[in-house]
């Protein structure tokens, strides 16, 4: 896979295996993308707080706090 969040997706997208579980769950690459484009955005947000349990598996394991 090359560098890169887009074309790293792509390779994904494009693994013939992926796009066979992707088929038998119904899941069309475009909806991924905007999914995880949405996503992306709203975890860039400075605002954003992670969930509790999120916050606490990093204190568990001294990566945060």
């Amino acid at each position: 896979m090359t560098k890169g969040t887009i074309t790293v997706l792509d390779d994904l997208l494009s693994d013939p295996l992926v796009q066979l579980v992707m088929a038998r769950d119904s899941v069309r690459p475009e909806e991924l993308r905007h999914m995880l484009e949405r996503d992306r955005v709203r975890a860039a947000d400075p605002r954003m707080v992670p969930p509790a349990h999120v916050i606490s598996a990093c204190a568990a394991r001294s990566l945060c706090c």
